[in-house]
């Protein structure tokens, strides 16, 4: 497998289950909402994400549950609806507030209903099912067994679901979800809503935007061998050109042995680059492979290279996965001139990027289409940035894939939550763990955020949380919080400063960057969410014209203050979302407001004024 043909299989299978659902496919629109995008019409019950999810680690099988489900709003404390067709149908996985789903209102409580058939040619195999996101409290039955609860309305769960399957037949398979959002009790405190959940509100205004509840990345069952592989986790080491990768296995035995094979091909200008080597030893344990003469990855020349891992367990090969890495490195350090710098490979490189928060006017969370996911970076990239940050939230692992092989440095924001109760902080904790160890094999991805400006510092102990991020993953850089209310930790000293940009003061030990700055508003007529009109911006401007020149003068002024020891800086933002219209693009992405050549060369330091 060579660089360029990293496995993404787009297999689906699968029958959509209850004969009512399949029926009402012929019949399945979208809800009628304010804004669509032009991916939205390539959306449909046979077509809905219908792409591998976890690019990391791809198996062959698998079977793909997105489509039509049935559901209904919920009642606390209500008895699962185990065999019973329910009111509604919606649209998995996209978010029950989107139009995309077909329902397009807020619930707290939820029920989605399917049945699914295994394929014949998996008997014999264990079963595992996949839940890429539910926001945010999810409880899963199968065949009327409750498998368990999760809560987390970011990362990844799942369970092995063999022991539960029934010998033929259809599967019933129920998901109960609640979502408090930011429900406040009596006295205007959080009741319930202290869980992670970034810019959602149940009334969106200003800079906070319309929730998403349930369901809302893919769901989906794979085969597995009872001995399998669990997890990767590798770490690139450049100056000892090495990698290091750690094969977690399930049921494996003693003396279950790891093969691990790399490799990278490339052909550019005609000069031929080669690699290929592998190491094989024990499950669970680290295993190196040398990596001479690396080829480096950067936003410039973002090279991947391909890995393929076995399991041999009990005399015989049990799973295989593919998966990639890069040779990356980030760090802390001087420059020539005696400032603390970001270093990507040993190098200083000013970063300039986008804030990012990924809303969708169809797909609230979730975007349409795998191609709409792509397009996002691809415009960044052509607009001239090397660097995104993902503000409060956590994308599908197919949207940090595209960073990886499009190239753009990931600053990967901890989604905030209200932090009041001992309780709400342990939860938080838990979602930051999950976050950096479930996106943490992804190259692009060079800080964690634990902090936006305030938001859920009060109670927190903010050098812990800090502390924490940097054991759990001690390769990449973590800013205590962007903006506002620096602790005097981490690896940076963050500013956010509007709409013109400015720097913090140099220090010996911490980068300076700028998180925040920016903010220009321009509405378009037709490409507006609110139909009356209803817009801000942190500075209206009247024209495209206009918003290009500040644009550039704004890009250029920070250009200047690299030379005075800035590190990095986030103009906010990419698209306008919802009444904000501070976009560099239209909320469905169909204008882009700046000139794009002009916008380009000033991210790339060739302003003027």
């Amino acid at each position: 497998m060579t660089n360029q043909s990293i496995v993404l299989t787009t297999l689906v299978a699968g029958c959509l289950g209850i004969a009512g659902i399949t029926r009402a496919a012929d019949t399945w629109k979208p809800a009628d909402g304010p804004l669509k995008t032009r991916w939205a019409k390539d959306v449909s019950p046979t077509n809905a994400l219908p792409e591998y999810p976890r690019p990391q680690m791809v198996r062959k099988d698998w079977q793909n549950l997105n489509g039509l489900w049935q559901f209904q709003a919920a009642q606390a404390d209500e008895a699962p609806p185990f065999g019973k067709d329910l009111k509604e149908q919606i649209l998995v996985p996209y978010p029950v507030e989107s139009s995309l789903s077909g329902v397009m209102r807020h619930e707290n409580r939820m029920w989605y209903r399917r049945t699914f058939d295994v394929p014949a040619d998996w008997k014999g195999r264990h079963v595992l099912l996949h839940f890429d996101a539910v926001d945010w409290e999810a409880t899963v039955y199968l065949n009327g067994k409750k498998l368990a609860a999760h809560r987390g309305g970011y990362d990844a769960f799942g369970f092995d679901i063999t022991g539960f399957l029934k010998s033929d037949g259809p599967q019933e398979l129920v998901v109960g979800v609640y979502d408090p959002t930011d429900e406040k009790d009596a006295k205007g405190d959080p009741a319930a809503g202290n869980q992670p959940r970034g810019k959602q509100v149940t009334k969106p205004k200003g800079i906070f935007y319309t929730p998403t509840s349930g369901i809302w990345q893919t769901v989906w069952i794979e085969p597995v061998d009872p001995a399998f592989i669990e997890g990767l986790q590798i770490v690139p080491d450049v100056d000892g050109q090495k990698v290091q990768i750690t094969v977690n296995a399930q049921n494996a035995g003693h003396g279950a042995q790891i093969t691990a094979d790399a490799r990278f091909s490339a052909n550019d200008g005609g000069n031929a680059t080669a690699f290929s080597a592998s190491v094989t030893g024990p499950a669970g344990k680290p295993l190196t492979i040398p990596v001479p003469n690396a080829q480096l990855w950067s936003p410039d020349h973002p090279n991947l290279y391909s890995l393929h891992v076995k399991l041999d367990a009990k005399g015989k090969t049990t799973d295989e996965v593919d998966s990639y890495f890069a040779m990356r490195k980030v760090s802390i350090g001087k420059d020539d001139a005696g400032f603390t710098r970001i270093l990507l490979n040993n190098k200083f490189v000013f970063q300039v990027g986008p804030l990012d928060q990924g809303f969708w006017p169809d797909g609230i969370y979730t975007a349409p289409t795998d191609a709409a996911l792509r397009s996002d970076i691809e415009q960044e990239k052509k607009l001239g940035f090397n660097m995104v940050r993902k503000h409060v939230k956590v994308e599908p692992e197919r949207w940090y894939y595209w960073t990886d092989k499009l190239g753009l440095l990931v600053w990967q924001d901890m989604p905030s939550g209200d932090n009041r109760t001992p309780e709400s902080l342990q939860q938080f904790e838990h979602e930051l763990d999950r976050l950096v160890q479930g996106r943490g094999n992804h190259p692009s991805i060079i800080m964690w955020v634990v902090f936006n400006e305030g938001w859920g510092e009060r109670k927190a102990d903010v050098a812990h949380f800090v502390e924490h991020v940097k054991k759990v993953d001690p390769t990449r850089l973590a800013d205590d919080a962007s903006g506002w209310t620096d602790k005097g930790v981490g690896d940076v000293m963050d500013m956010h400063h509007y709409p013109d940009p400015a720097m913090p003061k140099p220090e010996e030990n911490r980068a300076a960057v700028l998180g925040e700055f920016g903010g220009l508003g321009l509405p378009i007529e037709g490409h507006m969410w609110m139909s009356n009109g209803k817009n801000w911006g942190y500075r209206g401007m009247q024209d495209r014209q206009q918003l290009t020149d500040s644009y550039v003068r704004m890009l250029t002024r920070a250009w200047d203050l690299k030379d005075k020891g800035l590190s990095a800086c986030v103009y906010t933002q990419t698209t306008d979302v919802e009444t904000e219209s501070n976009g560099l693009l239209t909320y469905d992405r169909e204008v882009v407001k700046v000139d794009a050549d002009r916008a380009a060369a000033a991210a790339a330091g060739g302003g003027s004024r």
